[in-house]
């Protein structure tokens, strides 16, 4: 461009701060490393004030005169994304779906056109793999639509120019870090490219009340690549979690503008695609050991669903001069605390001894009500006392060794009594509200301290 200049500027990936020079930590959010340089190609004023002349103007709306009753969801044919949704995509919403590279973010995009693509017009626009690669696997996943549309395209303007003509009811852009905005001269993926290309996504959609899903690809921290106002700008943030070598799939939602966040959704993938597991309790008690100590079942709320999850807990003797401490799927720290609690108000001493802890199934339980079934499968392995495979235990642990109350009370002794669990540990201010259903057979062990919910146990 004749009228525009060059600037190097140092970007902040995770709040955007810019600078002229360099910093080892942000000066406006306090991270470490996080400035990355950008080649930044900057107009002059009147070129600005041209650009200006032709953006449209936005004419103010009485409140009142808003109508909502048109409003509607596009349900995707998939219960489990519908309820991290919060019902289904909202028209003209904005919605940024991250995971780790062969997660299953495009093959769940596929899926999504297969059911909607039978009453919808879906553009999918792809930069990263070509049309024959996305007909390849969308006949694996048995997809073939009429009223798919697929574009191989990565300059944004002329994305949001095919848009603006085609008009489609769902746009689908895999993925945001291939998009380049050609005014910036800065590579494709950067912290400016990435930024502005989905500031015009969100104003074209906003425009047209056209709802896109972006997929983002993540970072080595497990962070959406990119700056972080990217999830400012985004209507909602789903992530997809779980380890590609397993078979199951969480998708979780982070930021929602349309329902709760707390809601989570379990896939399962195979040959054929992303499957739903209705009932995430039994994928995730399969294959429980019998007669084995070190194992207790948590019962975790994730948003309005009660999920019970194994968690397992290894001690054994130290070979080093430190005692080890590893935890998968539970809080490091939460884990040492519950150690020493157990060490000062139980008199059960970890010190010299090497604890494990792993909850099965690739779930990460970050709920307190977590920590009673943590410290009876510690116990379990210190004392070899076999825990019922009938029990269930749930409770916050105090660091005065008291239990405390939870929420959802009710609803996780139903969903325990539901799946065949006969026993119940729960904290004995729960017993005051607690009210369940007449066909609801289940004993409820009450206790107010670590060591009696330990003595329940006989131990």
């Amino acid at each position: 461009m004749a009228n525009s200049k060059l600037k190097s500027l140092y970007v902040c990936t995770e709040c955007g701060y810019e600078s002229a020079k360099w910093y080892g930590k942000c000066p406006s959010c306090g991270e470490w490393n996080t400035l990355t340089e950008e080649i930044r190609e900057t107009l002059k004023s009147s070129s600005r004030l041209e650009l200006q002349r032709k953006k449209p103007s936005s004419e103010p709306v009485k409140i009142t005169q808003i109508s909502t009753e048109d409003e509607q969801r596009y349900y995707t044919g998939l219960k489990e994304l519908d309820r991290v949704l919060g019902g289904g995509i909202v028209k003209g919403s904005l919605v940024l779906l991250g995971g780790d590279p062969g997660i299953g973010k495009s093959t769940i995009l596929l899926q999504v056109c297969s059911h909607l693509g039978k009453i919808l017009k879906i553009l999918y626009i792809s930069g990263e793999e070509s049309k024959r690669q996305i007909k390849l696997r969308a006949e694996r996943l048995g997809v073939n639509s009429d009223n798919l549309y697929i574009m191989t395209e990565t300059d944004i303007e002329a994305i949001a120019d095919r848009i603006q003509t085609e008009q489609p009811d769902l746009v689908m852009i895999d993925s945001i870090q291939t998009m380049n905005f050609k005014e910036l001269s800065s590579s494709p993926g950067s912290v400016t490219q990435v930024r502005e290309c989905t500031n015009i996504l969100m104003r074209t959609s906003k425009s047209l009340d056209i709802p896109c899903i972006v997929v983002g690809h993540v970072n080595k921290d497990g962070a959406i690549a990119g700056p972080k106002v990217l999830e400012h700008i985004v209507d909602a943030v789903l992530y997809f979690e779980g380890d590609k070598q397993m078979s199951y799939r969480i998708l979780r939602a982070v930021k929602n503008r349309y329902g709760s966040t707390n809601e989570i959704g379990v896939f399962q993938m195979s040959d054929s695609g992303l499957s739903e597991v209705e009932n995430p309790s039994l994928m995730l008690l399969s294959g429980r050991p019998k007669n084995v100590s070190g194992t207790c079942v948590a019962c975790t709320m994730e948003g309005t669903r009660p999920i019970l999850a194994e968690i397992q807990g290894l001690v054994t003797n130290s070979g080093y001069g430190n005692a080890r401490r590893m935890s998968t799927g539970f809080d490091y720290n939460r884990m040492s605390m519950l150690l020493a609690v157990l060490e000062k108000r139980c008199g059960y001493y970890f010190s010299s001894l090497d604890a494990y802890v792993n909850v099965i199934g690739g779930l990460r339980l970050d709920e307190p009500a977590t920590d009673l079934p943590l410290a009876l499968a510690l116990v379990s392995s210190l004392k070899d006392i076999v825990v019922s495979e009938e029990l269930i235990a749930f409770g916050e642990v105090g660091l005065t060794g008291e239990i405390r109350s939870v929420n959802h009370a009710a609803q996780r002794v139903t969903e325990a009594a539901r799946l065949g669990f006969t026993k119940c540990i729960l904290p004995f201010h729960n017993l005051k509200n607690l009210v369940l259903p007449k066909d609801c057979e289940i004993d409820i062990i009450a206790v107010r301290t670590i060591r009696d919910a330990v003595a329940a146990l006989g131990g």
